[in-house]
């Protein structure tokens, strides 16, 4: 079994553990509390939840398989496979909640199935370097650092509208995408020792970063519609890291001649599937929470409600009409 055999086992592993902590933290995130809290409080709230700690149990868990399938295999490949993330919540949520999978559900799940083979067997990406220069790094956060304060703030004005969950939710997944990049250096020196790893400059950041992109997810999920947060979350975290890996870390795919024009078409593919399946989870927690209905209607003038437009129910079938 070759290198790159081996960190897609651990990244599909490690997909595992992401559906399960993803799954309860969703739940957690939207039935701890029906008052407007900040960023911050939430976070602090779920801090009291036990549901809140399996999943990040959960989740730890699943940030621990990564880095060893970064010892690995590339960035471009394990963050890939964390999108499968939402092919094992998909009977899970539907176990737990005892809702039934629809046939949309399904279907988007064996296109995003199937395109990511072919991404990983076309493409076949090859590892780069194993660290960043300090300086690339700090060009990253002038560039990246800004853009994502500026979606914070965006959220912030625009609370409460669909944007302000996709703002957060593109924080969210960048953090964890820069996490994830970093988290292959802090690997790569930790073969030296302890020492190696606090002389190192990935070390400092890496937490933090992790950190932002916990309390932001759970504000994503708080702040509007998870059929606005969930997709744009799980295309987020792959396209951000995937990117710093070929930028950053000279991560290649093997490709040449029309396995280009195939390769395309199926990373194309795969957003398209999972923007499709997150979405359609999205809708089915929402219409078992009456979440996304109960977010919208705290914003939404009298005249604009729809004759009839009763609770839960009314939110679960606008829910399910979303989906593709």
């Amino acid at each position: 079994m070759s290198k790159v055999d081996i960190a897609a086992l651990i990244a599909l592993l490690a997909a595992l553990f992401s559906a399960i902590g993803d799954v309860i933290r969703q739940r957690s995130a939207q039935e701890i509390t029906d008052e407007e809290v900040g960023h911050l409080e939430l976070f602090r709230m779920s801090l009291r939840d036990t549901r809140w700690w399996l999943g990040g149990t959960a989740a730890v868990t699943n940030y621990s398989l990564q880095a060893a399938a970064l010892a690995w295999g590339s960035v471009v490949l394990v963050t890939a496979l964390q999108v499968s993330a939402l092919l094992f919540a998909l009977p899970i949520y539907a176990r737990l909640t005892r809702h039934r999978v629809t046939r949309w559900e399904w279907t988007w799940a064996v296109v995003l199935a199937g395109a990511l083979a072919v991404v990983i067997i076309v493409g076949d990406p090859e590892t780069g370097h194993e660290r960043v220069p300090l300086r690339n790094w700090v060009i990253v956060a002038m560039v990246l650092g800004p853009a994502l304060v500026l979606c914070v703030l965006g959220a912030r004005i625009w609370a409460g509208r669909p944007v302000a969950a996709v703002l957060l939710a593109v924080v969210s997944g960048s953090s964890l995408a820069v996490f994830a990049v970093l988290t292959k250096g802090v690997v790569e020196v930790a073969e030296d020792g302890v020492g190696a790893v606090l002389r190192s400059p990935e070390f400092y950041p890496w937490l933090p970063v992790a950190l932002a992109g916990m309390i932001f997810q759970q504000a994503a999920f708080r702040a509007g519609a998870l059929t606005a947060s969930l997709p744009t979350m799980t295309v987020a975290k792959p396209v951000v890291a995937g990117a710093l890996g070929v930028l950053l870390l000279d991560e290649t795919f093997d490709v040449g001649g029309p396995e280009v024009f195939v390769l395309v078409a199926a990373v194309a593919v795969v957003i398209v599937a999972t923007v499709g399946l997150a979405r359609g989870e999205a809708a089915s927690i929402a219409a078992e929470t009456g979440h996304d209905l109960k977010t919208t209607n705290q914003h939404e003038a009298p005249s604009e409600r729809l004759p009839g437009d009763g609770g839960a129910a009314g939110d679960a079938i606008v829910a399910q009409d979303s989906v593709p």
